[in-house]
This record gives C-alpha cells, structure tokens and sequence, in this order.
C-alpha cells in the first residue's frame, strides 16, 4: 500500500504567495511559485558539475540555517529600510558559536540563513530592501514566510505536534495536544523547501559547510542533497529524540529519518538522543550503526552518515561581561539587602513558562519542604523567574494559571506580612538582572520533567565563580565573601546538561518528596562538599564551552565529508524518500550487455552462487525453497558443456540434496564449503580434515540459554556448525543479545578449533578454516589441474561469508594464473561496500541476469545441433 505520506510533494496544495527578493548576482533560479506549492524536487538532476553558483571568496565560509536569524527587530520610522532597525541578539547561540569560533580562527566567514521574527508580512519592495541591507551589513540571508504559512508551519506543526511528541507528550485526546493534521505536515515541507530555495541562492557546494539547526527543518537536508549530492552537510537536533515507542506513532516518521539521513553528521546533546535515534533508523528503516575509533557511524547507502554527542556550552564571554557590569553589581547589592541581611536564603528557578520545564512540580515540592521542615520556614524563599512563553495555545494559559494559584496557596499557608516563602518574576527582565539573581542564590533548582539541553546550570555555575570586583559587594554589605566558590544544584534527571553535571543532586521531579529532600539536602550539606562540587562543575563548564562546541562539530563535520571526492554519487527515490548512493569509484553496477558479451566469448566458464539472499530473497515468503524458475534456469546453465556452476550455501547438505535433486551437473558446497560434491551423482567430500564436533556439548547450552531469554530466537544444529538465529525476534534486543552470545561463545570456545562468526541476524560456530572462499579456491584449482582453466569466472553473493569468495577470485586475477584474456566478474547484491567490483540491486536482478545467460547457452546449445 502506498503511503499517504506526500511522498510525491506534487500533492501540496496551491495558494498566493509573494517571491521571496533575490540576492544579486548570486541568484539561482527560483522554484518556489506560491504558498504551498513548490516544483517538483525530482525534476532537478543533480548538478554539482555544472552549479553556476559563483565562490564569494576563497575564504572557507560556514553557512549555518536556523529558524530564526540571530538578529533583533526593531521599528524604526526614521529607517530607510523598511522602517526598521537591526542589530545582533547577543543571547542567541547562533550567534554566540560564530563569536567564540572565529576567535579561533579568524579567516573563517559565517552566513546566516533563516526567518526574522514577527516581520514577515514585508511588501515586496519592503522585502528586497531588508533582504540587501541584512546581506551586505550583517551577513544574514533572510527567509520571508506569508503569514498563513508561518502560522501552519511554526505555531501548528513545529509547535502543536512536533515538540510535543518529541518532548513525550502523545496526542491521546484533544486535550493533550494536536493530532496529526496533513495540511500542517504539507506547510512544513513547504518552508523547508522555501529554505532550500534561498540557500540555493548562495551556497557555494564545492567549499562551504552547511550547519542547520533543530526540529524546524528536519527535510531540509534532502532538499539539499537532491540538488547537489556531494554538499557538505551537517544537522544539529537541540530537543530531545523520543524513544522509539514515542517516535513510531508519527505518521511521517520514515519520511523525517530519511530526510535527516541525508545529513553527513548528525549531532545530539546527550548519547539518550542519539540512542534513541539509532534505535529508530535500525527498527524502521532496518539500518545498523558501527563504533569505530570513537565515531559512531551508519551505513546508509554507502555513505557513512556520522553521529556527534556533545552538549552545548555557555557562551563565556558574555556571561563574564555581564558579571563585570556595574548594573550588575548593583543588582546584586540590592538582592543582598532584600535576603542576604534579613537572614534568608535564597533557592533559584529560571524557566521559560511551558509545560515541561515542571514549574508547578517545583513549587509543589516547596510546598512539601516547608511543611515537613518547619525550622527553615521564614528563612528560605523560593524565587521562580518565568521567562515568556515560546509557544501559545490553551496550555500554555492552564500553566500560567496554575502557577499562579500555586504561589498564591503557598504564601499564604506558610508566609506573612514581611515573607513570602515564594516569589514569581514573570515579567520580561534584562540579563544582567539574571545574572545577579546567580550570584546571589545558594541553590539553583532546575526540574523540568523534559528538556533537550537547558543552560541554566551552566550560566549559574560560571555566575557563583563571581569576580573581585562582586566579591567586594559581598564583603562590603556584610555577607562575608564568594571565597571560596560554592554553589549546589538540583537538577532533573530528563534534562540534557544533566548527565555533564555529576556533583548535581539529580531528581525525579515527578517525586515530590525526593525534591523535597534535595533542597533540604543542598541547604544543609557541608561548606567543603559544596566547594568540591562547585570546582568540579566550574571545571567542566569553563573547558566545554559554545566554542568548543561549535570547533568540536565542525571539525567532525570536515572528517565526515574528506572522502566525498572520492566516491561516485547518484539520487535514487522520489521526494521525500529520496537518498543519495555514494560508492567506490571502482564500484559499478553490473551491465547486462558487457557480461552477456563475455559469456558468449568465453570457451571455459565457472560460476558460482550464493543461494539465501542472491537466488532467495532472504525476507518474505517462509518457503526458502527454490521456485520451479530458478531450478529450470541452473539446469540449462548445467547443460551447458562449457560451464562449470556451483551453488556454494551455509545451508547444510540434506536440505541442498533435497531442493537441488533434479539438477543433474550442478556442484554443491554445503556449510560455507565444509562438504562438497561435483554433480548429484558424485559422493559427497569434506574440503578439510573431519571436524571432530565435541564442541557442540559447551556451545549448544550456551545457545539454549540465550534462546530461552530471547523471543523469537530459534537454534539450527547443522551437522558441522551451529546456527543461532534471531530473525523474528525484536531487532535491538536480538541485536544486543547476538553480541553478548558472541562474546559468550569466545570466551568458552577458546580453546577449540572452531571460529564464531555474526551475520545477517545470526550467530553461527563452525570449524576453523571453513570458508566459501575455500571452495572457490578449490574449484580454480581442479580446473588448471584438468587443462581447462576457467577464463570466465562469475561469483555472486550477498553477506560477509561471500566476500571470502570475492576475494579469492580477485587474487586469482592478479596472480597470473589465467588467461591474459579472462573475465571476472564478482558481483555482491545491493550497493553497499564490498571487495566485489559490481553490484546489482536484488535478487530479482540476479534472476533476470542468470535467465539470460541461460538463454545464451540454450541459444548455443541449439546452434551446435543445427550445425
């Protein structure tokens, strides 16, 4: 069944829209037309060869895409350019990355792609004017988005339905959020590919680095990738990646993989994230991931798409700039006179007002402590700063509200005339004011019950280091001094910075006593303990800032494209679903007409076949026997005089005998060459001495333990090897616990003569020196014996145990052995990386290729009768 999932973005549908104002020379063609309508991503061919897209310079550039510029709006009637002002947003992290990375390295430039905030409804001309005053001045590419479109793509989808399942919140009623609305899924390809269009603009794909930021732009990438294959691509998630339980109730979940696949590196704050992810790309999308130096790394059709875990740092300028402000001090000196000298301490919350920063948790586990600890009543206030709502909606009111109701029961329970155990700043306020609220508080509390990374922790452990010139303020007002530095944390176990803060109390905010008992525990544990804690997080927090960060990512970035250069690309799917397919330059598709031609010309030829995944699909039917087809096309190969075909299989010898019986000249390798026989008539021979299988006394129980605890495990007892197989059972825990049975089995195998091999949803124990690449090597053999050696020589298979085969044949090529004039073909199915120099893409092309050559050596056969 087809899925409804705009596959086909031709399904968007139409509406009126302004073009967005072209940047100068540098403009590419548009494709964008109209709201909602975009042209067709599978009419562009890729174009990295022929892109009249100009370099600016010859200096590297880094063009990073977020949703919104790092820029702040402001009207201005006296402006000539829209009637509006601008300048940087200091506390954006766009912006911050640029500052601390090109203290590095200078000679790097940074361009901006992405919306402005709340001024999108330009008139055209309005448009043109911001959009060349923004690209000359601040070196920002503006993205215009009619409003209806905005609205369906930032307040609907992004905001109503993508955040919250990401943060764990499934619509299971009206109330708990937006179900999934297609024309809310329509708007948000529409703006990324809106996004595509304008980076098209000005990207120079040979040089720059692409950077893209969040949930906002997850298809973005394939929008890229489809125009240039070989662009430099890197995407950065800053919210959580849900489980897979979470993530697989989206309808478009292959659609958005896919699509972020198309990245080179993915990067995520926490390794939670990006197991999460991997979990997801290996449950739907059947791929496997490999650790390998420290990277993690997944194949994707032939490319290696890499995986970065690393959270985000504080910008450390900023925040030591802040602390040097005099307002700052004297925001301090104020906040010390309102607690410090009336003897009460301060707990700190700062938290955007939203459903998931667990404000209302926060409060109740106040609450809680005030109650059950009634000697710090009148001496500890809780001041929450509520920073403006992101989003908007009916949520966002009950949060408000409840809050509010909150404070309100609490101090009057537990306050009086001249205390309020809790106070709320809701209200907009200046960074430096927060700053100050830092340095005065003992402990700062953040319990946000989902949060992708949350920098409050990090700003709070830099603002208690202090300064000289605070440390005064301290001495100066009587409360003694920030020497030495202390500070404590609680911090939720569902947020990102959490894992990098281990001296932090962490919590449960779900558990209200538990946080209850974190404050009591972080107001009353010992000076010397708190400076501890505080040193080791002053450490961590001061060495892994936002430029280490940003140097870390890109650099990682630089290593996963060096090898684009060399690898051949080509676009294969249609719209979304669309992926790039890098291989070896060496690595080709097997032509039809160049191996029928060999075939006819060759006076001696041996072939040999893999039958499970090259003559048999190994997924679909459960019948694994052959089909009358396939028999009908090896008897003809058979007959044929000038060849000699061999099915070489890890399946054992009865069930070959069984299905290959009418095949009268077709030689068999049973149990990856163990046994062997020439035609059916022939006894059967082993390729090495007889095994002596008393192992199977120390593995089979070790086997039978895992399948036990496995569902859907099974164990095959071949006659020389032992196979488990975890095919029908769940793919991660069958995965993780084929690796824990591999281990298991070396350890106890040691010291037998056997070697312990994984494969495709296997683990399999067989005798040393047993090998597919055994039997190639001697068929080769027996036929330079006989005078008739071979020069044509096909070898198809699937897997690992295949490329044994592939390799032998190879070396045999080079070795001199054959004819000057000989042929090899050594074909693997899929395009993937192997040591075989052709591919095809199934086994229904296998089919096709061996019916061919099959209608050769009848056409031969029946000219030679004629004759």
């Amino acid at each position: 069944m087809v899925s409804r999932s705009y596959s086909n973005l031709l399904e968007l549908a139409s509406g009126e829209a302004p073009m967005p104002p072209s940047l100068g020379p540098r403009r590419l063609p548009r494709v964008m037309t109209a709201t909602g309508i975009i042209s067709d991503p599978d009419s562009d061919t890729d174009s990295d060869s022929n892109s009249d897209t100009d370099s600016a310079s010859s200096r590297p550039r880094i063009i990073v895409v977020a949703n919104h510029l790092p820029l702040r709006v402001q009207p201005d009637p006296t402006s000539p350019v829209a009637g509006l002002s601008f300048s940087w947003d200091h506390d954006s992290l766009l912006l911050q990355l640029k500052q601390d990375y090109q203290n590095a390295s200078p000679k790097t430039d940074f361009l901006y792609v992405g919306c402005l905030r709340d001024y999108n409804d330009l008139s055209l001309v309005e448009q043109e004017s911001v959009a060349n005053h923004l690209l000359e001045s601040f070196n920002c590419v503006p993205v215009f988005l009619p409003g209806d479109l905005l609205g369906r793509f930032y307040h609907g989808f992004c905001k109503q339905y993508l955040w919250p399942l990401f943060h764990y919140m499934l619509p299971l009623s009206p109330d708990l959020g937006s179900r999934f609305d297609r024309n809310l899924w329509q708007a948000y390809v529409s703006v990324n590919k809106i996004f595509a269009d304008r980076i098209l603009e000005v990207i120079n794909p040979d040089d720059d680095l692409l950077w893209v930021h969040d949930y906002h732009l997850m298809v973005l990438p394939t929008f890229l990738r489809k125009r240039f294959n070989r662009v430099k691509l890197g995407f950065f998630l800053h919210s959580p990646f849900p489980s897979s339980e979470i993530y697989k109730t989206l309808p478009v979940r292959e659609e958005l993989l896919r699509a972020v696949l198309n990245s080179d590196l993915i990067g995520f704050h926490t390794f939670d994230y990006a197991r999460h992810f991997l979990s997801c790309c290996s449950r739907m999308l059947g791929l496997s991931y490999q650790s390998k130096r420290g990277y993690i790394g997944l194949e994707y059709y032939g490319r290696t798409v890499s995986i970065k875990i690393l959270p985000v740092g504080v910008h450390l300028e900023q925040l030591k700039s802040a602390l040097n402000l005099p307002e700052t001090e004297n925001k301090v000196r104020e906040l010390i006179e309102q607690f410090g000298n009336n003897g009460r301490v301060m707990l700190l919350g700062v938290d955007d007002m939203d459903i998931f920063k667990g404000i209302s948790l926060k409060l109740l586990a106040m609450e809680e402590f005030l109650k059950q600890r009634a000697e710090w009543r009148g001496k500890v206030v809780l001041v929450q700063i509520a920073n403006p709502a992101r989003g908007r909606g009916k949520d966002v009111e009950e949060v408000q509200n409840e809050i509010r109701t909150t404070v309100k029961r609490i101090n009057e329970a537990y306050g009086g005339p001249e205390y309020k155990p809790v106070i709320l700043l809701d209200e907009p306020m200046q960074f430096y004011e927060r700053i100050a609220y830092y340095v005065t508080a003992e402990v700062c509390l953040v319990t946000a019950v989902r949060d992708g990374m949350n920098l409050i922790p990090y700003e709070y452990v830099i603002s208690r280091q202090g300064n000289d010139g605070l440390d005064q303020v301290f001495r100066a007002n009587g409360s003694g001094s920030m020497v030495p530095k202390k500070s404590m944390l609680v911090v939720s176990e569902f947020i990102g910075c959490s894992p990098s803060l281990s001296g932090a109390i962490r919590v449960n905010p779900w558990n209200i006593e538990a946080v209850a008992d974190a404050m009591d525990c972080a107001l009353t544990m010992p000076e010397a303990e708190k400076q501890l804690r505080h040193e080791k997080h002053h450490r961590y927090v001061s060495t892994h800032d936002v430029g280490y960060w940003a140097k870390s990512f890109l650099q990682d970035l630089e290593r996963s494209c060096k090898d684009h250069a060399t690898r051949r690309c080509w676009g294969i799917g249609f719209g979304l679903r669309f992926r790039v397919v890098a291989l070896d330059l060496n690595f080709r598709k097997l032509s039809m007409e160049h191996i029928v031609g060999a075939y006819r010309r060759a006076r001696r030829r041996a072939v040999l076949l893999d039958y499970d995944g090259t003559l048999m699909p190994q997924q679909g039917s459960i019948d694994k026997s052959p089909s009358a087809k396939s028999i009908e096309i090896l008897n003809k190969l058979c007959g044929d005089k000038k060849n000699v075909v061999f099915l070489v299989s890890a399946r054992g010898r009865d069930t070959l005998s069984g299905w290959f019986g009418q095949c009268q000249n077709l030689g068999m390798a049973a149990e990856h060459g163990y046994f062997l026989r020439l035609r059916r008539d022939a006894e059967w021979e082993t390729c090495i001495q007889v095994a002596d299988c008393s192992w199977k006394q120390i593995a089979e129980p070790v086997m039978r333990l895992y399948t036990e605890t496995t569902d859907g495990s099974t164990i095959e007892d071949r006659e020389t090897a032992l196979v488990w197989s975890y095919e029908d059972a769940d793919f991660d825990f069958g995965s993780c616990q084929a690796k824990e049975l591999l281990d298991h089995l070396e350890s106890v195998l040691a010291n037998e003569p056997v070697s312990v091999k994984s494969g495709s949803h296997i683990v399999e124990v067989k005798p040393q020196g047993v090998s597919k690449g055994l039997v190639a090597r001697r068929l080769l053999a027996t036929m330079e014996e006989k005078g008739v050696s071979p020069d044509f020589i096909l070898c198809i298979g699937d897997d690992r145990s295949d490329e044994d085969m592939f390799e032998v044949i190879t070396n045999v090529a080079t070795s001199g052995t054959l004819a000057p004039d000989a042929e090899i073909f050594a074909c693997t199915v899929g395009r993937k990386p192997s040591k075989a120099k052709y591919y095809l893409d199934d086994t229904a092309e296998i089919i096709r290729l061996m019916q061919g050559l099959a209608s050769v050596s009848e056409q031969t056969a029946s000219s030679s009768e004629v004759e």
